[in-house]
């Protein structure tokens, strides 16, 4: 079984995913987040980058898209967590993308989880 933890950043509840567990590479595998975090009242899921599949950062696949629909229908926040400067060197697409991406309120990816606590606190 896979181990999550359930943090308090900034007054809000973060699920961290352990870094081990089953790839995110489609909408079930969101699905089973998703669960996850309503089962423990989670607001945010931080997703380690090595438990991210290839497929999500390869825009074409569609795998980034159908994750990212689910957690914004379940009114979830979405953090990848790590360094993707390997996928976007390859695509300048996804570069553009995550820089959209980040600018939002919902689904963002942060090179650390420092990031993802400054992102959280209030005003930011």
């Amino acid at each position: 079984m896979t181990s999550h933890s359930l943090v308090t950043l900034h007054d809000v509840r973060v699920l961290r995913c352990a870094p081990d567990g089953p790839p995110l590479d489609g909408e079930q595998a969101a699905l089973d987040l998703i669960g996850d975090a309503l089962g423990q009242g989670a607001e945010v899921v931080a997703v380690p980058v090595e438990r991210v599949a290839d497929e999500f950062f390869r825009l074409r696949s569609g795998v980034a898209g159908a994750v990212m629909q689910k957690f914004v229908n379940y009114r979830l926040r979405l953090a990848i967590v790590g360094d993707v400067s390997r996928h976007v060197e390859e695509s300048t697409a996804l570069r553009d993308f995550l820089h959209e991406t980040n600018r939002g309120g919902h689904i963002w990816f942060v090179p650390s989880q420092d990031e993802l606590a400054a992102k959280l606190r209030p005003g930011e």
